[in-house]
């Protein structure tokens, strides 16, 4: 190898300089290629990053705030409390939460509790067939009470410990099909929701300024006819959700309300409005429904004419709906402008070295374009010369 073609020693290679040389190649080739792979930089960096992304622009995160309330009545008639008419402060449990609101639908009733001895639930604990099977004291955290010590008959053949608890026990029985509180398919929701981009101290709520009293007495959200309306039918928002209301209220569930702001503020401040998307959040999955949809248990407390504590112990189905805020917003701001125009001339300086290596390792001229893009001047023999 030629003493021109590469470093003859460490100190030589320590004292080289590289300066840019300019080659022009005429060639149709290889002009075509630069100009398609300049259009394909200039094109991703005006239409994805400028205008796509608004790479222009300074963003900021959503702060908010929702408030809820729920309105309808429904009706019952069942055995244990006859006929009944469910308002909001019966089905709405509890009456305020942040974000969110729970819709009673179906429930299973144990009227009359009170806190006495009576037969445990057979389980594979609990069966018994002697007063020695059943530890006095003994306290399952799965289980309904204390054990007396008892082995007592829970029906004609099956014997159980027996438990101070309140009595008589809840049943095991799977809720009502259809649901006791069908008609809360019919109850509406009004959705207050107000939101701040305080990096460009912005600031607006789903109310917007067109909507009056008047008009929110009589509307209900409707993506096509009326997509302004913060009031929502629970109906609908199942089925928005590709959901069925009624099948989904026998065993409750949890349902998800997006609403999303993403505003451009370069533009009119009427142009940043709500979008609202809704979604089931739990679980339905057929192959999987251990334990399916939401429930909890509550109790309402009294006295008997005697003063003895009672109560009637309610296990309550129902569904919880998440009201989820997100969005993004963004403004003209010159620091992410230059330095979006900056990543997009450091991408087009990425040209000439694509163009460079494609020339220098696939061209069939390659040798003879890498001796005209390289030239080495050798100066240490003319420095000898001269001191000679």
């Amino acid at each position: 190898m030629s003493e021109g073609g590469c470093c003859v020693s460490l100190g030589q290679c320590f004292f080289d300089y590289y300066t840019t040389k300019i080659l022009v190649i005429r060639s149709r080739k290889v002009g075509t290629l630069n100009r398609i792979t300049q259009a394909l930089v200039i094109a991703y960096v005006i239409g994805y990053v400028c205008v796509w992304k608004k790479g222009y622009q300074d963003t900021d995160t959503i702060l908010s705030s929702v408030t809820t309330k729920v309105k309808g009545i429904a009706f019952t008639n069942t055995t244990e409390l006859g006929e009944r008419v469910w308002d909001v402060a019966d089905y709405i449990i509890p009456p305020q939460e942040d974000g969110s609101f729970f819709v009673l639908t179906n429930m299973i009733i144990t009227p009359n509790q009170t806190q006495s001895k009576c037969a445990d639930i057979p389980t594979s604990a609990s069966l018994c067939s002697s007063h020695k099977d059943c530890k006095r004291g003994f306290n399952d955290a799965r289980g309904n009470g204390v054990w007396t010590g008892r082995c007592v008959h829970f029906s004609d053949t099956v014997k159980t410990c027996e438990v101070l608890a309140w009595c008589p026990l809840e049943k095991t029985d799977e809720p009502p099909d259809p649901p006791l509180l069908a008609d809360a398919e019919n109850f509406t929701v009004l959705i207050k929701n107000s939101i701040r981009y305080p990096k460009f101290n912005f600031n607006k709520r789903n109310i917007l300024p067109h909507i009056n009293t008047s008009y929110l007495t009589q509307c209900v959200f409707n993506r096509e006819t009326d997509p302004d309306c913060p009031i929502f039918s629970l109906k609908d928002i199942a089925k928005e959700a590709q959901e069925d209301f009624q099948t989904m209220a026998v065993h409750g569930g949890v349902m998800g309300v997006q609403i999303r702001w993403d505003c451009d503020l370069d533009m009119p401040k009427s142009w940043c409005v709500p979008r609202y998307t809704f979604r089931r959040l739990d679980n339905k999955d057929p192959d999987n429904n251990v334990a399916p949809g939401y429930n909890f248990r509550f109790a309402k407390y009294y006295k008997d004419i005697d003063g003895k504590e009672v109560r009637t112990l309610i296990k309550g189905y129902g569904i919880r709906f998440d009201v989820m805020v997100f969005g993004e917003a963004g403004k003209f701001h010159i620091v992410p402008t230059l330095l979006n125009i900056g990543a997009g001339l450091a991408l087009l300086g990425l040209v000439t070295v694509i163009c460079d290596w494609i020339v220098l390792t696939f061209m069939k001229r390659k040798h003879h374009y890498r001796e005209q893009k390289y030239t080495y001047v050798n100066d240490f023999g003319l420095l000898s010369n001269e001191d000679a």
